[in-house]
């Protein structure tokens, strides 16, 4: 068995509506199991709605503490670029992924290229 790759998924959370936010959510945690399935092991920042419904963590400002740890602890990031342009958060992820010299990809095959290039 091969070491699994760290791979923050980032894009759109955040939204003007209920809808929307479900949207996002689906098309996040869709594309952190596409990675996972792919061999890598994945952090899809969608899913830290469970700790809202334990009912411990409430603060935005904790999410984004918890997502840039994860971030910085990752191999590489793949983005997800349905509503990119609109997303602040992503961009953070993006630029801080710039910061810390971590590979960026915007589609599964790059990364998976990628990935075979290293072994």
């Amino acid at each position: 068995m091969r070491d699994r790759l760290r791979v923050y998924v980032a894009g759109a959370y955040s939204a003007k509506t209920a809808i929307g936010i479900f949207d996002n959510m689906q098309r996040g945690i869709a594309g952190a199991a596409a990675v996972f399935k792919a061999g890598f092991a994945p952090y899809a920042p969608w899913l830290d709605y469970q700790y809202i419904l334990s009912g411990e963590v409430r603060a935005e400002a904790d999410f984004y503490e918890l997502g840039m740890a994860w971030l910085i602890a990752s191999d590489a990031i793949l983005v997800i670029t349905e509503g990119l342009k609109e997303s602040k958060g992503t961009q953070a992820e993006i630029k801080r992924a710039e910061e810390q010299g971590i590979p960026i990809f915007y589609s599964l095959r790059d990364l998976n290229d990628w990935a075979q290039a290293r072994s």
